[in-house]
């Protein structure tokens, strides 16, 4: 036998569940319990005290002798047949035929008058006798038990029993269903964490404070505009008052952010990391349920099955509700063991059982409404989809998103319980508030004195800060007022405040894959103060807007795509604010150059395109930029040099590194460039040097490198101004003896080609600081290389030498660290002459490079 606990343990679910149960899922399960109350009660009373009593009906006959069984004959009959030792039963009564005929007769006489006298003395009876002793009513109700009794009369406590539990099963088992069950436990889990998580009560309560700070502000009818406006509403008042144009570029938020008081900012380090890792667990719990609605059909299908079983139960059992009687009439097949054919019954219980059947019908109907409205609550709107809109206007949250499918119809159940559960929650589903939170967190992390720790000393000496992968921008950097270079590079969130006006020295700024936003009094700051500015994207949808507005930026560096359908983003309008923009650097793949940065041509001098092996096609805008000085095409697939640079009337130094360029025949063309000093054509596959190199009589640096030529011409060593020339990573076998006439040159670089003899007119180069001629194969140095006696660095490594001229010596200015040669052919020099060249090998070397 089971108890009413164990059987009540079928309904009982974790109290964390009873958020996601509804009023009428509640009513529900307490009517169970009563139903299930009253089938237990109902199965104790029919196990302990039903039965029926039977009494054999006398009026029936004996169908042989067509007599009526009389008392007086059957004693008369017991006793004769003791006498003749006759075989008697006395739960069986016997009649006259079974004994002779004689000795009836003889029977009959001798105690007639004993047996008349005896009764004659006694008083007659008032009831029937029917002669059946105890055991034989025992068997008569036990058959009339289950002949004469409805089968509903003995089962009903059972179905009932069967049916609150079936009942019971179906409302919980949304949450016993692994594939739900797992979902569910998740979610409350989740959201009971949300709803007593510390960041949740102080983000409402600064929402609380910006409204009644905006309240504040109606009733005093402040007319001050907030210190966080976006760029439109100035640009409509701008318009009237000032020329300059703000392009509707937005800076900050929607809402202005006010103050708050620092209690409410404040935020332990283990609620702040609580506080992000539910943020993490929400958007995945999220993205696990929002593609699938098996929670709510579940709940449709269980709500169901509740209202079919409800109209079962009531359209059968009202049927046997006549049949539960008190008195039944039964006609066991058993007279060949009592003597009679009918008996009339009674039914103990039938009372008690009509009472319980309509009490369980009233409830089973009761029960019955709550499905159907649940059923016209489930359909009668779109529970698959949920709104925060309620929440978004109450709070400063306006991105709570909406949500759809399983997530949706939990969040519809949670209102029913709480609807704080869900506003609370949606706290959680906030870019803004999860923005908030890391603003908070990182401040309290990154304090200003972590902050100076990291501040370090670039080459150009300046004071600079490089922050990687944070969650946002620390407040204490603005702080730091004498930091001159700031490199910011993956953080998701970065934000400009007003504060940024203290960073007084801020001269360049970094921004590597980190969107920016800024508000109105740092933008005024960044556009007057900042010089220097990079920034490294993925689309150039990503570069800020704001970036097009820094009139006083002298530097612009964009890194990232940048391909002709994307051209159009960086706009005419745009950088026409750029008003003193010197140095304009893309690296990007482009297939042409812009055609909107001819507007930068007033002031622009330098500008720098690596294309990262994108063939660039379209260089026509270049003949507009008259002003450039230095122009840089880097990997750009060029075959030839683009005839567009010979309109820089005032270029002055061209680098066409690492391009396809197999002839430069157009060379002759740079003659009319007449400022040209510096050319640098290395990293190509030119073969051969046209003669009419010479007719760039303007040439101080030649840059040929990492090429396939393999010879020089006569012609090229005729440039009077020439002061440096680098042929290395060549084919060259002959260097020719006319680079004496080269009086001017100073860096000489032929290393890693094939020369095995130096032409003596070489060393009549004597303003020579630097030579290269590593990696060739060379047998010997001519003792004339004594005559370079303003020579810094000297590279011999990597030919055939097996020895060095002691005439080095003569060479005052060269040292250990600017001699690059093998140690063995060092060590074969004279002492002195080792001595000489190594002294000082300490001091620092600056000269020659």
């Amino acid at each position: 036998m089971f108890t009413l606990t164990e059987v009540a343990s079928l309904n009982d679910i974790q109290p964390t569940y009873r958020i996601l149960k509804p009023w009428w899922d509640v009513f529900m399960d307490y009517l169970g319990l009563v139903m299930l109350m009253l089938a237990i009660f109902a199965m104790t009373m029919q196990i302990t005290k039903d039965q029926v009593a039977c009494l054999p009906c006398l009026e029936d006959t004996d169908e042989a002798s067509g007599t009526t069984s009389h008392p007086f004959t059957q004693q008369t009959t017991q006793a004769a047949a003791a006498a003749t030792g006759a075989p008697a039963a006395s739960s069986t009564p016997l009649v006259t035929k079974d004994l002779p005929d004689e000795v009836v007769t003889e029977i009959t006489h001798q105690h007639t008058s004993v047996v008349a006298e005896k009764y004659a003395n006694q008083p007659q009876p008032t009831g029937v006798r029917t002669n059946l002793d105890y055991q034989q009513y025992i068997f008569i109700n036990q058959i009339c038990y289950h002949v004469a009794l409805p089968w509903y009369s003995k089962y009903f406590p059972y179905l009932t029993l069967i049916h609150t539990l079936v009942l019971m099963v179906s409302s919980n088992f949304w949450f016993k269903y692994p594939k739900t069950s797992s979902k569910i436990e998740h979610f409350v889990s989740i959201l009971g964490r949300c709803f007593e998580s510390p960041w949740t009560t102080k983000a409402l309560s600064e929402t609380a404070c910006e409204d009644s700070e905006e309240n504040k502000q109606r009733l005093t009818g402040t007319s001050s505009a907030p210190k966080q406006v976006s760029l439109e509403g100035k640009d409509e008042g701008a318009n009237a008052n000032s020329s300059t144009p703000m392009l509707g570029v937005k800076f900050s938020a929607d809402k202005p952010i006010t103050e708050v008081p620092s209690s409410m900012t404040i935020l332990d380090k283990k609620d702040g990391e609580q506080a992000k890792a539910l943020f993490e667990k929400v958007r995945k719990f999220r993205a696990h349920v929002e593609d699938s609605d098996f929670i709510y059909k579940l709940y449709v299908a269980q709500t169901i099955v509740k209202t079919v079983k409800f109209i079962l139960i009531l359209s059968y059992t009202s049927t046997f509700l006549a049949k539960i009687n008190f008195k039944h009439s039964c006609e066991p097949d058993i007279k060949q063991l009592t003597g009679y054919r009918t008996f009339f019954c009674t039914h103990n219980m039938a009372f008690m059982l009509n009472k319980l059947l309509i009490s369980y019908m009233a409830l089973i109907l009761i029960y019955g409404m709550a499905c159907l409205y649940s059923l016209f609550w489930v359909f009668r709107r779109p529970l698959k989809e949920y709104s925060f809109e309620k929440v978004r206007e109450e709070s400063s949250f306006s991105d709570i998103p909406d949500v759809k499918n399983d997530f949706a119809f939990l969040l519809h159940m949670v209102d029913q319980y709480d609807q704080l559960y869900s506003k609370r929650f949606g706290v959680f589903l906030s870019e803004v508030s999860e923005n908030k939170l890391r603003e908070i967190s990182l401040n309290h992390e990154w304090t200003f004195e972590k902050l100076r720790q990291l501040v370090t000393r670039n080459a150009q000496d300046q004071q600079e800060l490089h922050l990687f992968m944070l969650s946002g921008l620390p407040n204490a950097v603005f702080d730091l007022t004498d930091l001159e270079v700031l490199k910011l590079e993956l953080i998701p969130e970065v934000r400009f405040s007003a504060k940024v006006s203290q960073m007084t020295s801020l001269q360049e700024l970094h921004l590597c894959h980190c969107p920016a936003k800024v508000e109105q009094t740092g933008f005024a700051f960044l556009r007057d103060h900042l010089r220097c500015l990079h920034v490294k994207f993925t689309d150039v949808a990503e570069i800020p807007t704001w970036v097009y507005l820094l009139r006083s930026l002298r530097e612009l560096n964009l890194i990232g795509n940048l391909s002709s359908e994307n051209n159009k983003m960086i706009g005419l309008e745009s950088m026409r604010d750029l008003r003193h923009l010197k140095t304009l650097c893309l690296k990007s793949n482009l297939t042409k150059m812009p055609t909107n940065i001819t507007e930068l041509s007033p002031h622009l001098i330098k500008l720098v395109v690596h294309n990262d092996g994108t063939k660039l096609l379209v260089l026509n805008s270049l003949k507009k930029m008259i002003n450039l000085i230095e122009l840089e095409l880097y990997s750009c697939e060029l075959e030839r040099i683009p005839h567009a640079i010979f309109s820089l009337t005032n270029l002055q130094e061209l680098d066409l590194k690492s391009n396809n360029i197999r002839t430069i025949e157009e060379i002759i063309s740079f003659q009319h460039l007449k400022r040209l000093t510096c050319l640098k054509l290395w990293h190509n596959k030119i073969i051969t040097i046209p003669s009419s190199i010479g007719q760039v009589k303007s040439l101080e640096s030649l840059h040929l490198s990492h090429n396939k030529l393999e010879s020089l011409p006569p012609a090229l060593f005729t440039l009077p101004k020439l002061r440096h020339l680098d042929v290395g990573h060549n084919s060259i076998s002959v260097l020719p003896p006319d680079v004496g006439l080269l009086h001017n040159l100073q860096h000489l670089a032929i290393n890693s080609n094939k020369l095995e003899v130096l032409p003596k007119p070489l060393f009549r180069c004597t303003k020579l600081k630097v030579l290269c001629l590593g990696n060739n194969a060379l047998t010997a140095l001519p003792e004339t290389v004594g005559q370079l006696v303003q020579l810094t660095q000297l590279e011999l490594k990597g030919n055939c030498l097996d020895r060095v001229p002691v005439q080095l010596g003569n060479c005052r200015m060269l040292r250990r660290t600017g001699l690059v040669v093998e140690d063995h052919l060092f060590d074969a020099l004279p002492v002195e002459i080792k001595e000489s060249i190594s002294q000082e090998s300490n001091a620092p070397f600056t000269s020659g490079l």
